[in-house]
């Protein structure tokens, strides 16, 4: 059995993990397909005038998929290519931990910048309790998403260059990321996407490829 663990190993290409990723990304943007195509044709009204009620149906069928594509990837990434995501990785030095705490602060000021604010604070004022639980939880299952972009994105580019240090996730993460933002919002957004998968695959890296640790680091800088 470890033999036929090993063959299997050797036949997996880096393409094979840049897939699960793609994957990934293919798993948010199916939130589009839902936002722009399916829900306002269910709603009869676009998305910028849907009730309270129907802004929290979005979001819960939307994370019920992105469930769906992250646990299928747990899965495949284990079971056919033989990369478990949940094994604990090595313990981190101080200076890490110090180092992802600076990136969490820095993503804290980027947004107190974009916001004018605390984002947190201004988004339960306007929003109301309600649908700020939802749009949180919303936040933790993208998170997810962004998470497993970078960890195979990381991997493929590992297996084609043999360099181990280069946060090649949060390249890749930081480019689907930015340009999807720069299409659907604008250049401002997209290119704060792109800084922050950059910033997003230096923790995965920084924690030693842990990614329990990796998410709760990321989901501080995500929705902070």
């Amino acid at each position: 059995m470890k033999e036929n663990k090993e063959k299997i190993k050797d036949r997996i290409t880096g393409w094979d993990y840049l897939s699960l990723g793609l994957c990934a990304f293919a798993g948010l943007g199916m939130e589009v397909l839902y936002a722009y195509l399916l829900e306002p044709v269910l709603y009869g009204a676009p998305m910028q005038d849907w009730s309270n009620t129907q802004i929290i149906i979005h979001w819960i069928l939307t994370c019920i998929t992105w469930g769906v594509f992250a646990f299928v990837l747990f899965q495949k990434s284990d079971k056919k290519y033989g990369f478990p995501l949940l094994e604990k990785g090595k313990s981190i030095r101080l200076w890490q931990t110090g180092v992802c705490v600076l990136f969490v602060l820095l993503a804290l000021i980027g947004d107190y910048i974009a916001w004018d604010g605390f984002k947190v604070y201004l988004e339960y004022v306007n929003k109301g309790f309600l649908l700020f639980a939802f749009q949180y939880i919303y936040y933790a299952f993208e998170t997810m998403l962004f998470l497993l972009i970078i960890v195979f994105g990381q991997k493929a580019c590992e297996v084609w260059f043999h360099k181990e240090r280069i946060p090649y996730g949060g390249i890749i993460c930081g480019l689907t990321w930015g340009l999807a933002h720069i299409f659907t919002k604008n250049l401002l957004t997209g290119v704060l996407g792109i800084a922050l998968g950059f910033a997003m695959g230096s923790v995965y890296l920084l924690v030693n490829r842990d990614l329990k640790k990796a998410y709760v680091v990321l989901l501080f800088m995500f929705v902070l």
